[in-house]
């Protein structure tokens, strides 16, 4: 199938960033794309400081979601929501990931698992202040193969996708709004070891750009193939990513490196 990545910059509010991912989904559409792949938080996202603040709604009447389903059917094409922020019944929202399917219809729901609670030097987060974190991992069989869908931070938790390969994944989806400066350090590595360890495909769309209140995203969106292989990087720009990925390649790298049936349950042993 043919993947596209959409490499949208933030935008604080859900009208902008509907006006932006679409602008890009129907380039994406127009080069003849299965699937269309976009980041974490392209429903909106701005900050106040360590803070997460995106725009939300309440599922049923999120529009940047009924838009998107309506692209979905209109142009009989494939989507990832990487996520949107969902108004929940407390005082924080969800981290929500959506695939909708070339009908037009929500097919997968993913609540990112793992809240983005961390202190570097000049730089904090503290999504689980504003965040509720999901508690189910999830595996959707579609006609192009069995997907696993994780979001950002969850890329540094390597037992949640062997747990998703396990069960049968073969494309892990990471859309993420990943940070500079992690980004630059760690991106490029995560994504490949997750492909690596599991002989999976990754997509991981990542937004560009500077952040509404603080912050920005590093992009070099990311296809990455069962070997380990970068097959396309968004590099810095805003724009769309795509690549033509064969399935079968998991299953061939999987019979040549079998890890995945070579896991053994041990204990750890304390010395004092």
């Amino acid at each position: 199938m043919r993947v596209a990545c959409l490499q949208t910059v933030p935008k604080p509010t859900i009208d902008e960033a509907l006006e932006e991912a679409i602008s890009l989904a129907n380039e994406a559409e127009e080069s003849k794309s299965d699937f269309i792949f976009l980041p974490e938080y392209c429903g909106g996202l701005k900050s106040d400081g360590a803070l997460y603040r995106p725009p939300a709604a309440k599922e049923e009447n999120h529009i940047f979601l009924r838009k998107f389903k309506d692209f979905c059917k209109e142009k009989s094409i494939w989507c990832c929501l990487g996520s949107i922020a969902i108004e929940s019944d407390d005082d924080k929202i969800i981290n929500r990931g959506f695939i909708i399917n070339n009908s037009g219809h929500v097919v997968s729901r993913y609540d990112k698992i793992h809240m983005f609670d961390i202190s570097l030097k000049g730089e904090e987060h503290k999504e689980s202040d504003t965040v509720k974190p999901g508690n189910k991992a999830v595996i959707l069989k579609t006609k192009y193969g069995i997907i696993g869908h994780t979001i950002c931070y969850d890329l540094r938790f390597p037992s949640l996708y062997r747990e998703l390969c396990q069960n049968g994944a073969q494309i892990l989806l990471a859309p993420a709004a990943f940070t500079r400066k992690t980004g630059a350090a760690h991106w490029h590595i995560l994504n490949q070891c997750r492909a690596i360890e599991n002989g999976a495909f990754v997509i991981s769309p990542c937004a560009i750009g500077d952040i509404e209140g603080g912050g920005g995203s590093y992009g070099h969106s990311l296809i990455i193939d069962p070997w380990g292989q970068v097959i396309a990087d968004g590099g810095d720009k805003r724009g769309v990513v795509i690549a033509d990925i064969d399935i079968e390649l998991v299953n061939k790298v999987r019979g040549q490196l079998p890890s995945l049936a070579h896991d053994r349950n041990f204990e750890v042993l304390k010395s004092e």
